[in-house]
């Protein structure tokens, strides 16, 4: 018989039952062999890096802030990573540079989401910019640390907004400068989301308190010649100029001030601690420019000039350290703590651990991600800038709570999923 049509034959003799025995073996080997590449490869790719995707404005007119950002987030990434990353994996920063364009903000958190497909997502400077990229973080509910001051009322199942709100700054500088200075308040804004909403919270807490909004005005940001604006100020005679100018350009307004001999009181949310204008610009721009932040590099605590060493070891051209970078590192913390609790990177679950009140020790001591908003509990101080630009610290406010959001408009995103953006 040809061997060939013999399904019994091996090569040129007949199988036995030992023959069998030992095709079965090794089928059962071969079958054991491959169950240990797949057990090894689960293994690998539990292994994999944390990916932690970061969009911002390392170029354009918001990288005097963007940059801090980016290298905080680095710092932070390096120290987790040292002392040996997370859940027993490293994490890797994926970082994509948004130009300070909110298009390609849009275009960039696509391709982090979609096809770097990142565990989490800190991104953003101006409220703009996150307003760009909040609708498609939540079509894919995505974690989304906002790492920023800004004017507050976000509550949104999938967003983290980490930095200072007006409930952190504009509550308690208000009543204080007015204490001090007088109850007439004149307001210079950017003219969009952040500087509409956060000059609406200052009339809001000034007339709470006894003041009059006698002025204000709302400036496109790529204006950089304030002229007329100055002169308005100046026939008004306000108290108190509250400015909310951001960017590059918007900055100009205080050589400008300086230069036409404007000497009057103000307040901030942002400037000095965000775009360190009290080093940019020449004394007394800045003179009586007071702000609550979370941070400033100038406030002396071992927690905050720890944080400022550590920074700069890394960073040593490193312009300045500012609220913002501050932020940042503490979102990074924060999201990783989360993880290590939870024991997974699964999004939902540490979305669910992070509304646990979760805590990290920041720059500026203790940060706690309130459950109900999703915002932070955290230490504030206000500071101003006195005739030569130092840094002299007035007050600290210590575990400041964001309450509006839940005692007012009712959010508390455990139990009612939201994702609106509230106003005063």
């Amino acid at each position: 018989m040809d061997k060939r049509s013999n399904p019994g034959a091996i090569g040129d003799r007949q199988v036995t039952r030992r023959d069998l025995l030992t095709k079965s073996a090794l089928g059962a080997g071969a079958l054991a062999f491959a169950s240990a590449i797949d057990v090894r490869y689960a293994l690998a790719q539990d292994e994999e890096p944390i990916k932690i995707g970061w969009l911002g404005d390392r170029t354009g007119d918001f990288s005097i802030v963007g940059v801090q950002k980016y290298n905080a987030a680095n710092l932070a990434v390096k120290e987790i990573n040292d002392r040996g990353g997370a859940l027993g994996r490293q994490l890797q920063l994926i970082a994509e540079d948004a130009q300070s364009d909110n298009r390609r903000y849009q275009e960039m958190v696509r391709k982090l989401i979609l096809q770097d497909k990142v565990d989490v997502l800190h991104a953003g400077f101006t409220s703009a910019s996150r307003e760009a990229i909040r609708p498609i973080v939540d079509q894919n509910k995505m974690l989304y640390f906002y790492n920023n001051q800004y004017e507050g009322g976000v509550c949104d199942s999938w967003v983290f907004p980490t930095g200072c709100v007006p409930d952190h700054q504009v509550v308690p500088f208000i009543p204080a400068v007015m204490e001090k200075f007088g109850p007439r308040v004149y307001t210079i804004a950017a003219d969009y989301n952040f500087g509409q909403l956060t000059a609406a919270w200052c009339k809001k807490i000034a007339e709470q308190n006894g003041g009059e909004v006698i002025g204000e005005e709302f400036i496109p940001l790529d204006v950089s010649q304030f002229s007329s604006t100055i002169t308005n100020i100046q026939n008004a005679k306000p108290d108190i100029l509250i400015v909310l100018l951001v960017g590059i350009k918007q900055s100009s307004f205080y050589e400008q001030k300086n230069s036409a001999g404007l000497q009057v009181p103000m307040a901030t949310t942002i400037n000095m601690g965000q775009g360190y204008e009290h080093k940019r610009f020449s004394p007394p721009a800045l003179n009586t420019m007071y702000v609550t932040v979370n941070y400033m590099e100038e406030i002396d605590t071992p927690e905050g000039k720890d944080f400022q060493n550590r920074f700069r070891a890394m960073f040593p051209d490193a312009e300045y350290v500012g609220m913002e970078a501050a932020a940042e590192w503490e979102g990074i913390h924060l999201h990783i703590a989360a993880v290590e609790k939870a024991g997974t990177t699964d999004k939902e679950e540490v979305r669910k651990t992070l509304e646990s009140g979760i805590s990290v020790d920041g720059p500026a001591g203790k940060v706690t991600i309130d459950p109900a908003t999703h915002h932070t509990v955290r230490r504030i101080y206000l500071v101003h800038a006195d005739e030569q630009h130092n840094i002299v610290l007035d007050q600290t406010f210590e575990e400041v709570r964001p309450d509006w959001l839940s005692t007012e408009m009712g959010c508390n995103l455990p139990e009612k999923p939201d994702n609106t953006q509230y106003e005063p």
